[in-house]
């Protein structure tokens, strides 16, 4: 069984999901969604949804050259976005951000 790691593509989204856990109720919220999903994905890695290549957004080809594409349905029409890296001993899922259901249509272009 391959060893799997979830982490956040940049230290500022990490700060950004640590913030979370000291702003409002909602943060706070959302801050507990996103690690009971970390949790689900340890066990799964492949649990979300492999969005079409077709579907990806020019930003993440652009930014981070992702090779495939996942979405996670997190409570409160909240998704969390990753990609998964892989090699013979690990499964690595990237954490690329988490959007609300205004930002992920806009961020998809839907």
């Amino acid at each position: 069984m391959k060893l799997v790691h979830i982490t956040f593509i940049t230290n500022r989204l990490k700060n950004d999901f640590e913030s979370l856990n000291r702003g409002r109720y909602e943060d706070v919220r959302l801050y507990n969604e996103i690690l009971k999903a970390k949790d689900v994905l340890r066990q799964d890695p492949f649990k979300g949804v492999k969005v079409q290549r077709k579907l990806w957004p020019k930003y993440y080809v652009q930014k981070y050259q992702i090779t495939n594409l996942w979405k996670y349905d997190l409570p409160g029409y909240w998704r969390l976005i990753y990609t998964i890296e892989a090699n013979e001993v690990m499964v690595m899922n990237i954490i690329l951000e988490w959007l609300d259901h205004k930002g992920y249509e806009k961020r998809f272009g839907y």
